[in-house]
């Protein structure tokens, strides 16, 4: 990789950040801000198109037509409580968040912007562990952070550092993937197991004298998407299930593409420990956040292909088939338990557990 000194005509990049925690003059504009920059972002991110510091990043169409003939956006911002968490924080979440939000369209990630709301009084070495996380991840996921903005607000005008994200990729022409996909007879799978995430958090926040010791699954998905893809194009819908969970995206398939999908309990991946959780606070491990695991759907006949091709990624190897899609009723979503009974799985109503993303 190109470094930001090597870049024809770049000075090299100076700027020592000697604070031990955020101020005020760190988002003036001035020294003090480029300081931050240089010290922080650059060193940590360090690619030819952030190094020119440019108002915005300069990117080759020919290298973006060369994969595909459709061009993915998505943004998000990122305000997740705590900001550190068994199996990550808040800089891993916000990249693979993104990622992963351009992924499940059939796209190629390719850059992603990064913007963050700094609260006053942030320790710097806790913004270096964000940044240098956000790296790590970005670079598991193949995608370059090209451009971004840095604010810093008043001690209480925010809480420690808020993150937005904005992420760009490339669709092949052989992609069509869509909510409004669904047909009677698909078979629908999942990654692995639920409710990790919304768990790991439970068990971070330290507030409802519950310990765990679960792990967030905060990962990024596109390679396992485009193995998936590899063995099956035609991919009929997909969607990486965060807020709301797995209940919320099955509703929205079903919504959209006016069928019923049907789960069986039985067969959905749910850690001992997350049940237990769940069972405690009254919570069902089909509304919790997830922020590794992507619900797809395809044709019944493609459905063992897909399934070996998930399993063996190591962020597919406990994929599941969990149900199958039928004609009515339209526009629900049923769950048959484990006691053989049978019950709708509506849409979340309110909110389980704030700020989990």
């Amino acid at each position: 990789m190109t470094s930001p000194s090597s870049v024809p005509g770049m000075r090299k990049r100076t700027g020592v950040l000697r604070a031990e925690t955020i101020n005020m003059s760190h988002g003036s504009g001035g020294k003090a801000m480029r300081d931050l920059i240089e010290d922080v972002f650059l060193k940590s991110f360090d690619n030819p198109q952030l190094a020119m510091l440019e108002d915005q990043a300069r990117i080759d169409l020919s290298a973006l037509t060369a994969l595909g003939n459709r061009l993915a956006m998505t943004t998000d911002s990122y305000v997740v409580d705590p900001i550190f968490f068994n199996g990550g924080d808040i800089g891993k979440l916000a990249v693979c968040g993104t990622v992963n939000d351009l992924a499940v369209g059939g796209a190629i990630p390719l850059y992603l912007t990064c913007g963050m709301i700094i609260e006053e009084g942030l320790s710097v070495e806790d913004l270096r562990r964000i940044v240098t996380s956000m790296k790590a991840a970005a670079d598991a996921a193949g995608v370059t952070i090209v451009t971004g903005d840095t604010k810093v607000v008043d001690r209480g005008a925010a809480d420690k550092v808020f993150i937005n994200t904005a992420g760009v990729g490339v669709i092949p022409q052989a992609y069509n993937v869509s909510s409004f996909n669904a047909k009677p007879g698909d078979v629908v799978l999942i990654n692995g197991y639920i409710g990790d995430h919304g768990a790991a958090i439970v068990g971070a926040r330290g507030d409802l004298a519950i310990e765990n010791d679960i792990h967030s699954d905060c990962q990024p998905l596109n390679h396992l998407i485009q193995a998936l893809l590899k063995v099956c194009p035609e991919v009929h819908c997909m969607r990486d299930a965060t807020r709301g969970g797995v209940a919320s995206v099955l509703n929205e398939f079903a919504i959209s593409s006016r069928v019923c999908i049907k789960l069986q309990e039985t067969a959905i991946p749910v850690r001992t420990e997350v049940r237990g959780m769940c069972e405690i606070l009254g919570l069902d491990p089909l509304y919790l956040a997830n922020e590794g695991k992507v619900v797809v759907v395809v044709a019944k006949e493609q459905a063992a292909a897909v399934l070996a091709a998930m399993r063996a990624h190591e962020a597919g190897v406990d994929s599941a088939i969990i149900g199958e899609v039928s004609a009515s009723p339209e526009e629900t979503v049923i769950l048959k338990t484990s006691f053989g009974g049978e019950r709708i799985v509506d849409m979340l109503v309110g909110d389980q557990l704030p700020r989990i993303c």
